[in-house]
């Protein structure tokens, strides 16, 4: 069932309670009213003739009278002879006072149980209804001397037709208020509903045509809707962003992948048209393919990494002393240096929660870099110490360093500062990307200090726990 539909039910249904709750005690109390008005006026009236026949002491047959709403008054005598009546009693039925018994004249079990509005005396008397054929008489019974009773009828068809009446008109109001309501929710609910609406065709058009770049329009409304649609706009130029990265991860490596397959394959095909070369050609071209071959391996890991990161794979945290990380890390960074000097020192003991072979691997990758960006006659130096409740790796070079322009790039993946994009000597393009995301398992963060001319300083904090 459409949403839109559910929530006029909701909304018809809520309000067709709430009005014929509303409409039947106002039919109850109404109702009610109307009749207790009746007995209020038909008792004071009878004893009011009670009290002229008794003043009279007696009065024949066809002169008893009572002003008031009862047309027909008879007397009975103790054996419930009638010993004197109204003239117009002919028109109501003959009924013993006796065979009266307590009743509510409403006709309706809600007006029933409705309360009271008007407290009668009834002074020892009982008030009844007495049915015929044609119509219904309220009746009242009143105790008089000497063992007599005199019996007043009052007609209610005129009351009775007025109360049905009335009660056909609350029941077409309820319907027709249930009706105006149900179209009154389908239309708001349908106006309502409309920017979810856009949302959809938008989200749906986005999905067939890639289209991130689209926008929601934004209402003037700061309600939730509008909030939503902001929201919204927020996610889709998040996946706008994730989605041109992707494009330009997959256009980086494929042309990544491209440079050394192209080289392999070119020197594998030089040495299968020429099986004859010479001896020191063939060397080169064997270790041309197998450095290349080198630098796909290293490629495909970093690519391996970074999927697994993607792919939210967390690293295992075990206590670990990070002064022997670094030192050991430095060990196997030297056979990347190319002559130059890399200094360790200004280190503590300090053990954090991680993984050692990726915080090994976080520091390996920071070295290489500065190697590979200072010269051959240049100085690397790496620490670790405390600061505050954070352990610190710094590794420091006196390389080119990195323009302004290139520092807020420098994680991004495959990103190079040479608009040529020219390959670095065994690098991939990674590394860095790499480091982050290590440093952002263990809680950290990374940084880059640099300017060009001065070297660059890498900061890695991670939390002591």
């Amino acid at each position: 069932m459409p949403l839109r539909l559910r929530l006029a039910l909701w909304y018809g249904a809520l309000t067709g309670l709430i009005v014929l709750t509303v409409t039947t005690v106002m039919y109850a109390a109404h109702t009610r009213g109307h009749y207790d008005d009746l007995d209020a006026a038909l008792v004071p009236s009878t004893w009011h003739a009670i009290e002229e026949y008794d003043r009279g002491r007696g009065a024949p047959a066809g002169s008893l009278m009572v002003t008031g709403p009862a047309p027909v008054v008879r007397i009975h005598g103790p054996d419930d002879a009638i010993e004197s009546e109204s003239r117009d009693a002919a028109m109501a039925p003959v009924i013993a006072p006796g065979s009266i018994s307590s009743r509510p004249a409403v006709p309706d079990p809600i007006a029933v149980y409705a309360p009271p509005f008007v407290e009668v005396d009834l002074r020892g008397g009982v008030l009844g209804v007495v049915e015929t054929a044609e119509r219904r008489w309220r009746a009242y019974v009143a105790p008089m001397a000497n063992g007599r009773r005199l019996v007043a009828l009052a007609p209610l068809d005129h009351l009775d037709a007025s109360i049905t009446e009335f009660r056909k008109l609350v029941v077409g109001l309820v319907a027709a208020a249930t009706v105006v309501t149900l179209l009154a929710g389908w239309m708001l609910a349908q106006r309502a509903l409309r920017p979810v609406a856009i949302l959809t065709a938008t989200a749906r058009h986005i999905a067939v045509a890639r289209g991130f770049d689209q926008r929601v329009p934004i209402g003037a409304e700061n309600d939730e809707l509008g909030r939503l649609a902001v929201t919204f706009n927020e996610m889709l130029a998040s996946l706008e962003h994730a989605y041109r990265a992707e494009q330009r991860f997959v256009g980086d490596a494929s042309h990544e992948l491209r440079a050394p397959l192209t080289a392999i394959q070119a020197n594998l095909e030089l040495l299968e048209r020429y099986p004859r070369m010479p001896a020191n050609e063939r060397a080169d071209a064997i270790a041309e393919a197998s450095r290349e071959a080198q630098r796909l391996s290293r490629l495909v890991a970093d690519l391996l990494a970074l999927a697994r990161a993607d792919a939210g794979v967390t690293v295992r945290k075990v206590p670990v002393e990070l002064e022997r990380v670094a030192r050991e890390a430095a060990s196997d960074a030297r056979h990347l240096a190319r002559g130059h000097a890399l200094a360790v020192g200004d280190t503590q003991a300090i053990t954090v929660l991680g993984d050692s072979d990726r915080l090994k691997q976080l520091i390996v990758i920071l070295l290489d870099n500065a190697f590979k960006y200072t010269p051959s006659d240049g100085r690397v130096a790496l620490s670790v110490r405390r600061e505050g409740g954070d352990a610190t790796i710094t590794v420091m070079d006196t390389g080119v360093g990195i323009a302004a322009a290139d520092l807020p790039h420098v994680f991004d993946r495959f990103y190079r500062a040479d608009p040529a994009r020219g390959r670095d000597a065994g690098g991939t393009g990674l590394g860095l990307p790499i480091a982050r995301w290590i440093a952002e398992q263990h809680d950290g963060t990374i940084s880059l200090d640099s300017a060009p001319g001065r070297g660059t300083k890498a900061t890695v904090r991670i939390p002591i726990q």
